[in-house]
Protein backbone atom coordinates (compact mmCIF):
# COMPACT_ATOMS: atom_id res chain seq x y z
CA UNK A 1 0.00 0.00 0.00
CA UNK A 2 1.23 3.64 -1.06
CA UNK A 3 -0.06 6.61 0.33
CA UNK A 4 1.63 10.46 -1.01
CA UNK A 5 2.13 13.46 0.38
CA UNK A 6 2.05 16.85 -1.69
CA UNK A 7 3.61 20.04 -0.07
CA UNK A 8 3.83 23.19 -2.02
CA UNK A 9 5.72 25.42 0.16
CA UNK A 10 7.14 28.79 -0.65
CA UNK A 11 10.24 28.03 -1.97
CA UNK A 12 10.02 24.59 -2.95
CA UNK A 13 7.44 21.95 -3.62
CA UNK A 14 7.62 18.38 -2.50
CA UNK A 15 6.02 15.11 -3.41
CA UNK A 16 6.71 11.97 -1.11
CA UNK A 17 5.53 8.75 -2.20
CA UNK A 18 5.61 6.40 0.93
CA UNK A 19 5.12 2.39 1.59
CA UNK A 20 3.03 1.58 4.03
CA UNK A 21 3.50 -1.32 6.57
CA UNK A 22 1.78 -3.26 9.24
CA UNK A 23 3.58 -4.95 11.61
CA UNK A 24 1.43 -6.91 14.05
CA UNK A 25 -0.82 -3.68 14.41
CA UNK A 26 1.99 -1.21 14.40
CA UNK A 27 1.54 1.22 11.34
CA UNK A 28 4.64 3.15 9.77
CA UNK A 29 5.69 4.03 6.46
CA UNK A 30 9.33 4.05 4.71
CA UNK A 31 10.20 6.56 2.11
CA UNK A 32 10.13 5.14 -1.54
CA UNK A 33 10.20 8.52 -3.32
CA UNK A 34 10.89 12.11 -2.84
CA UNK A 35 10.85 14.89 -5.33
CA UNK A 36 11.55 18.65 -4.82
CA UNK A 37 10.79 21.43 -7.46
CA UNK A 38 12.15 24.59 -6.84
CA UNK A 39 9.67 26.80 -7.82
CA UNK A 40 9.78 29.83 -5.50
CA UNK A 41 6.02 31.03 -5.41
CA UNK A 42 6.98 33.15 -2.38
CA UNK A 43 9.03 35.58 -4.51
CA UNK A 44 5.32 36.42 -6.18
CA UNK A 45 3.56 36.32 -3.09
CA UNK A 46 4.66 38.22 -0.19
CA UNK A 47 5.45 41.26 -2.76
CA UNK A 48 2.93 41.06 -4.95
CA UNK A 49 0.33 39.43 -2.93
CA UNK A 50 -0.45 37.25 -6.82
CA UNK A 51 1.00 34.02 -8.21
CA UNK A 52 2.27 35.27 -11.93
CA UNK A 53 0.97 33.46 -14.87
CA UNK A 54 4.23 32.05 -15.42
CA UNK A 55 4.95 30.69 -12.23
CA UNK A 56 0.85 29.46 -11.76
CA UNK A 57 1.50 27.49 -15.04
CA UNK A 58 4.66 26.01 -14.06
CA UNK A 59 3.00 24.76 -10.54
CA UNK A 60 0.05 23.48 -12.96
CA UNK A 61 2.18 21.66 -14.72
CA UNK A 62 4.34 20.07 -11.46
CA UNK A 63 1.14 19.21 -10.41
CA UNK A 64 0.08 17.51 -13.73
CA UNK A 65 3.35 15.74 -12.99
CA UNK A 66 3.12 14.16 -9.87
CA UNK A 67 -0.37 12.91 -10.72
CA UNK A 68 0.68 11.01 -12.89
CA UNK A 69 4.03 9.71 -10.58
CA UNK A 70 0.91 9.02 -8.14
CA UNK A 71 -0.92 6.94 -10.87
CA UNK A 72 1.90 5.01 -11.83
CA UNK A 73 3.12 4.31 -8.44
CA UNK A 74 -0.14 3.62 -7.86
CA UNK A 75 -1.06 5.39 -4.37
CA UNK A 76 -3.99 4.47 -2.92
CA UNK A 77 -4.03 8.16 -0.59
CA UNK A 78 -2.81 11.19 -1.00
CA UNK A 79 -3.03 14.78 0.57
CA UNK A 80 -2.08 17.81 -1.12
CA UNK A 81 -1.13 20.85 1.25
CA UNK A 82 -0.40 24.39 0.40
CA UNK A 83 1.32 26.77 3.01
CA UNK A 84 2.07 30.39 3.23
CA UNK A 85 2.66 31.72 -0.44
CA UNK A 86 -0.91 30.51 -1.46
CA UNK A 87 -2.22 32.31 1.52
CA UNK A 88 -1.22 35.33 1.10
CA UNK A 89 -1.58 35.16 -2.62
CA UNK A 90 -4.75 36.45 -3.83
CA UNK A 91 -5.32 34.56 -6.89
CA UNK A 92 -4.40 30.99 -4.34
CA UNK A 93 -8.59 29.90 -4.51
CA UNK A 94 -8.50 30.43 -8.27
CA UNK A 95 -5.24 27.92 -8.40
CA UNK A 96 -6.63 25.71 -6.28
CA UNK A 97 -9.42 25.52 -8.83
CA UNK A 98 -6.99 25.11 -12.00
CA UNK A 99 -4.88 22.32 -10.29
CA UNK A 100 -8.05 20.55 -9.37
CA UNK A 101 -9.74 20.95 -13.62
CA UNK A 102 -6.48 20.46 -15.09
CA UNK A 103 -4.54 18.33 -13.14
CA UNK A 104 -6.76 16.15 -10.83
CA UNK A 105 -5.02 17.24 -7.38
CA UNK A 106 -7.41 18.59 -4.67
CA UNK A 107 -5.04 21.07 -3.13
CA UNK A 108 -5.91 22.69 0.32
CA UNK A 109 -4.33 25.73 1.12
CA UNK A 110 -3.85 25.54 5.18
CA UNK A 111 -3.41 27.93 8.11
CA UNK A 112 -0.36 28.31 9.98
CA UNK A 113 -1.56 26.46 13.47
CA UNK A 114 -2.61 23.73 11.10
CA UNK A 115 0.84 23.33 9.19
CA UNK A 116 2.77 23.34 12.95
CA UNK A 117 0.15 20.28 13.55
CA UNK A 118 0.99 18.50 10.67
CA UNK A 119 4.85 18.88 11.53
CA UNK A 120 4.85 17.83 14.61
CA UNK A 121 2.26 14.82 13.87
CA UNK A 122 5.88 12.42 13.47
CA UNK A 123 5.82 12.42 17.32
CA UNK A 124 9.58 12.88 17.71
CA UNK A 125 9.34 14.39 21.01
CA UNK A 126 7.87 11.30 22.64
CA UNK A 127 11.55 9.03 21.62
CA UNK A 128 12.93 11.44 24.19
CA UNK A 129 13.09 12.17 27.61
CA UNK A 130 9.33 13.06 28.50
CA UNK A 131 10.37 14.97 31.10
CA UNK A 132 12.21 17.08 29.03
CA UNK A 133 10.70 20.73 27.32
CA UNK A 134 10.61 20.46 23.54
CA UNK A 135 10.76 23.46 21.19
CA UNK A 136 9.71 22.51 17.65
CA UNK A 137 11.07 25.18 14.87
CA UNK A 138 10.06 24.84 11.56
CA UNK A 139 11.74 27.01 9.20
CA UNK A 140 10.23 27.59 5.79
CA UNK A 141 10.16 30.02 2.92
CA UNK A 142 7.15 32.56 4.26
CA UNK A 143 6.61 31.31 7.88
CA UNK A 144 8.45 29.44 11.00
CA UNK A 145 6.09 27.42 13.06
CA UNK A 146 6.93 26.90 16.94
CA UNK A 147 5.73 24.46 18.87
CA UNK A 148 6.07 23.81 22.67
CA UNK A 149 5.98 20.01 24.01
CA UNK A 150 6.18 19.13 27.97
CA UNK A 151 5.91 15.36 29.06
CA UNK A 152 4.88 14.52 25.30
CA UNK A 153 1.84 16.99 25.58
CA UNK A 154 1.74 20.16 23.01
CA UNK A 155 1.76 23.75 25.29
CA UNK A 156 1.51 26.40 23.30
CA UNK A 157 1.80 26.62 19.32
CA UNK A 158 2.00 29.62 16.63
CA UNK A 159 2.95 30.76 12.87
CA UNK A 160 4.78 33.37 12.47
CA UNK A 161 5.14 35.61 9.15
CA UNK A 162 8.82 34.89 9.40
CA UNK A 163 10.61 32.90 6.67
CA UNK A 164 13.68 32.71 4.66
CA UNK A 165 12.20 34.12 1.00
CA UNK A 166 10.22 36.85 3.27
CA UNK A 167 13.84 37.86 4.40
CA UNK A 168 15.64 37.52 1.11
CA UNK A 169 12.54 39.61 -0.61
CA UNK A 170 12.50 42.26 2.75
CA UNK A 171 8.96 41.73 3.38
CA UNK A 172 10.07 40.37 7.18
CA UNK A 173 9.13 43.05 9.81
CA UNK A 174 10.67 44.19 13.30
CA UNK A 175 7.62 43.95 14.51
CA UNK A 176 7.36 39.84 13.98
CA UNK A 177 10.59 39.57 15.46
CA UNK A 178 9.70 41.29 18.35
CA UNK A 179 6.52 39.17 18.32
CA UNK A 180 8.68 35.96 18.04
CA UNK A 181 10.78 36.79 20.55
CA UNK A 182 7.67 37.84 23.73
CA UNK A 183 6.21 34.53 22.29
CA UNK A 184 9.18 32.22 23.10
CA UNK A 185 10.13 34.27 26.50
CA UNK A 186 6.60 34.10 27.50
CA UNK A 187 5.83 30.30 26.85
CA UNK A 188 8.96 29.12 28.08
CA UNK A 189 9.27 30.73 31.33
CA UNK A 190 8.89 28.14 33.10
CA UNK A 191 11.27 25.56 31.53
CA UNK A 192 15.06 26.34 32.66
CA UNK A 193 16.21 23.47 29.96
CA UNK A 194 14.47 23.74 26.75
CA UNK A 195 15.87 20.99 23.74
CA UNK A 196 15.51 21.92 20.30
CA UNK A 197 13.95 19.87 17.32
CA UNK A 198 14.78 21.35 14.00
CA UNK A 199 12.94 20.73 10.92
CA UNK A 200 12.86 22.07 7.36
CA UNK A 201 15.14 21.37 4.82
CA UNK A 202 17.44 24.39 5.13
CA UNK A 203 18.28 23.05 8.84
CA UNK A 204 18.84 19.33 7.17
CA UNK A 205 21.00 20.68 5.19
CA UNK A 206 23.22 22.54 7.81
CA UNK A 207 23.38 19.61 9.79
CA UNK A 208 24.69 17.65 7.08
CA UNK A 209 27.59 20.41 6.58
CA UNK A 210 27.87 20.43 10.20
CA UNK A 211 29.55 16.82 10.09
CA UNK A 212 27.64 16.04 13.14
CA UNK A 213 27.02 12.00 13.72
CA UNK A 214 23.30 10.90 12.77
CA UNK A 215 21.39 11.46 16.55
CA UNK A 216 23.58 14.00 17.70
CA UNK A 217 22.67 17.11 18.09
CA UNK A 218 23.74 20.40 16.98
CA UNK A 219 24.84 22.72 19.89
CA UNK A 220 23.78 26.86 19.08
CA UNK A 221 28.03 27.43 19.19
CA UNK A 222 28.25 24.74 16.38
CA UNK A 223 25.34 26.48 14.00
CA UNK A 224 27.17 29.63 15.09
CA UNK A 225 30.59 29.02 13.56
CA UNK A 226 28.74 27.59 10.60
CA UNK A 227 26.89 30.46 9.75
CA UNK A 228 29.86 32.78 10.23
CA UNK A 229 31.52 30.34 7.58
CA UNK A 230 29.34 30.71 5.47
CA UNK A 231 28.62 34.29 5.53
CA UNK A 232 32.25 34.69 4.77
CA UNK A 233 31.70 33.12 1.47
CA UNK A 234 29.72 35.24 -1.57
CA UNK A 235 26.11 33.30 -2.84
CA UNK A 236 28.48 32.36 -6.27
CA UNK A 237 31.35 31.31 -4.22
CA UNK A 238 28.72 29.20 -1.89
CA UNK A 239 27.18 27.74 -5.15
CA UNK A 240 30.51 26.99 -6.57
CA UNK A 241 32.92 26.30 -3.93
CA UNK A 242 30.19 24.85 -1.24
CA UNK A 243 28.88 23.51 -3.77
CA UNK A 244 25.16 24.37 -2.57
CA UNK A 245 22.43 24.51 -4.80
CA UNK A 246 21.13 27.62 -6.75
CA UNK A 247 17.78 27.71 -4.37
CA UNK A 248 19.59 26.68 -1.32
CA UNK A 249 23.23 28.97 -0.82
CA UNK A 250 20.84 32.10 -0.73
CA UNK A 251 18.15 30.83 1.91
CA UNK A 252 20.57 29.09 3.97
CA UNK A 253 21.61 32.36 5.25
CA UNK A 254 18.32 33.73 6.25
CA UNK A 255 17.43 30.34 8.03
CA UNK A 256 20.03 30.55 9.86
CA UNK A 257 19.87 34.14 11.63
CA UNK A 258 15.90 32.34 12.62
CA UNK A 259 17.04 29.24 13.73
CA UNK A 260 20.19 31.22 16.00
CA UNK A 261 17.70 33.47 17.12
CA UNK A 262 15.17 31.70 18.53
CA UNK A 263 17.77 29.36 20.16
CA UNK A 264 19.05 32.00 21.89
CA UNK A 265 15.92 33.23 23.13
CA UNK A 266 14.88 29.90 24.31
CA UNK A 267 18.02 29.24 25.27
CA UNK A 268 18.43 26.17 23.60
CA UNK A 269 22.29 24.44 23.63
CA UNK A 270 21.22 21.70 21.96
CA UNK A 271 18.94 21.04 18.35
CA UNK A 272 18.57 18.01 17.20
CA UNK A 273 17.53 17.49 13.62
CA UNK A 274 15.78 14.26 12.75
CA UNK A 275 15.14 15.22 9.47
CA UNK A 276 11.61 15.30 8.95
CA UNK A 277 8.79 17.56 7.89
CA UNK A 278 5.63 18.52 6.47
CA UNK A 279 5.27 15.95 3.87
CA UNK A 280 6.51 13.12 6.83
CA UNK A 281 3.80 14.78 8.94
CA UNK A 282 0.99 14.34 6.18
CA UNK A 283 2.21 11.11 5.70
CA UNK A 284 1.82 10.36 9.61
CA UNK A 285 -1.29 11.87 9.78
CA UNK A 286 -3.33 9.64 6.45
CA UNK A 287 -2.21 6.51 8.59
CA UNK A 288 -3.84 7.89 11.79
CA UNK A 289 -6.76 8.83 9.80
CA UNK A 290 -7.79 5.85 8.09
CA UNK A 291 -7.43 2.94 10.10
CA UNK A 292 -10.29 0.59 8.30
CA UNK A 293 -7.12 0.32 5.25
CA UNK A 294 -5.38 -1.99 7.93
Amino acid sequence: MRYAAIDIGSNAVRLLIADITNNNGTKSFKKNTLIRVPLRLGDDAFINHEISDNKANDLVKTMQAFKNLMDVYKVTRYRACATSAMREANNGPSLVQKIKNLAHINLEIIKGHSEAAIIYSSHIEQTMDRSKCYLYIDVGGGSTELSVFYEAQLLASKSFNLGTIRILDNQDEDETWDLMMHWIKENLKNHKTVIGIGTGGNINKLFKLSEEKEGQALTYNRLKNLYNYLNSFSLKDRINILSLNHDRADVIIPACEIFLSVMKWANIKNLYVPKVGMVDGIIQLLIEQNEQDF
